[in-house]
C-alpha cells in the first residue's frame, strides 16, 4: 500500500546520522506490517536497513540475530555442532503464518516489535533465554530479556524512538535439550498455543515458556523436571485466567486446556532419560 502521507525518508549509514524522533516518524526495517495498512499519522520513514547491520553473529559466547534479520535468513542458519537446541529455529521459523514474500522481507525485530502473541519468533527467543538490546531514544543501550520486552497483546516496553537493535541467545541455552508443541486451527493458520520446553545438563534446570495462548510470554522454571502435579500447580499459581488470549482463533479457556495438555506432554518428553 502507498503511504500517501508520508513526505521524507531517511537513510542513516550509523547511529550517529539517526535524526531527532518526532512524533510523526516511523522506522522502516522489513514493512511488511507498515505498508499493509494506511499510517496516516506517519510523515517520515527512518530506513534501518541503510545501517548494514550483520544479519547473524555466531560464536562461542551464543547467537546474535540483528533486528533487521529475515524470517528467511534466519531459517536458513546452519548452527554450530553442539547447539542441540537450534532445530526450534527452523521450527518457529515455520510457525509463523506468512508467504514466502513475508519470508524474504519480514524481519526478526518487526515479530518482536509487533508483540503479537502468536508471533513464533518471540516464542523462540523467549524459550533460549534471549536479550534484547535496545538503543533509547535518549542515547546508551538498555538490556531487557525477551519475557520482559514483550507486555501484552501488540504492547511493549519501547518508548516512541526507541529502537531494537539485535536479540541475543547465550550458548548456554542453545546447547540444552528441547521440546516443542503448537496448535492451529488450521495446518498453516496462526497459532492458538505454542509451548517450548528446555533441559540444562545433569537434568537441570528445566524451563517451560507459553506463548500464543497467553498475551503475553510466560517463564516457568525449576531447579530440576518437575512432577506432574508440581508442573500442573506453577501453571496455576503464574497464569492466571485473565492473562490467556481470547481472540477467533481461540477461548481463554481452550487455550488454558492446550497449555495444560502440552505442559505435560513436554514434561513427559524431557523427563525421558532422565535421572530418577
Amino acid at each position: 500500500m502507498d503511504l500517501h502521507t508520508v513526505t521524507d525518508v531517511v537513510r542513516p549509514a550509523d547511529r550517529g546520522d539517526i535524526p531527532a524522533w518526532h512524533a510523526e516518524d516511523a522506522w522502516l526495517a522489513g514493512g511488511t506490517w507498515l505498508f499493509s495498512e494506511p499510517q496516516p499519522s506517519v510523515r517520515r520513514l527512518i530506513d534501518l536497513e541503510a545501517l548494514r547491520w550483520e544479519p547473524i553473529l555466531a560464536d562461542g559466547r551464543g547467537l546474535s540475530i540483528a533486528a533487521t534479520c529475515t524470517i528467511r535468513r534466519l531459517d536458513a542458519f546452519e548452527a554450530p555442532a553442539g547447539w542441540t537446541a537450534a532445530p526450534l529455529i527452523r521450527r518457529c521459523c515455520r510457525s509463523l503464518l506468512a508467504s514466502f514474500k513475508i519470508w524474504n522481507t519480514a524481519t526478526v525485530g518487526g515479530n518482536l516489535c509487533m508483540s503479537l502473541p502468536a508471533g513464533a519468533l518471540i516464542s523462540l527467543t523467549a524459550a533460549l533465554e534471549g536479550v534484547c538490546v535496545v538503543w533509547p531514544r535518549d542515547g546508551g543501550e538498555r538490556l531487557v530479556p525477551v519475557v520482559d520486552f514483550v507486555t501484552g497483546d501488540h504492547r511493549n516496553v519501547l518508548g516512541p524512538g526507541d529502537l531494537l537493535r539485535r536479540v541475543d541467545l547465550p550458548a548456554s541455552a542453545l546447547r540444552k535439550r528441547t521440546a516443542f508443541r503448537r496448535m492451529s486451527l488450521t495446518r498453516e493458520g496462526r497459532s492458538t498455543a505454542l509451548l517450548i520446553g528446555t533441559l540444562g545438563p545433569d537434568d537441570g534446570p528445566w524451563a517451560l515458556t507459553v506463548t500464543a495462548a497467553t498475551v503475553r510470554p510466560v517463564r516457568i522454571e525449576f531447579d530440576r523436571p518437575p512432577t506432574a502435579r508440581r508442573l500442573r500447580d506453577a501453571l496455576g499459581e503464574t497464569i492466571p485466567d485473565g492473562l490467556y488470549l481470547d481472540d477467533p482463533h481461540g477461548t481463554p479457556a481452550y487455550r488454558k486446556h492446550l497449555t495444560g495438555h502440552f505442559a505435560e506432554q513436554i514434561r513427559r518428553e524431557l523427563s525421558e532419560g532422565s535421572r530418577p
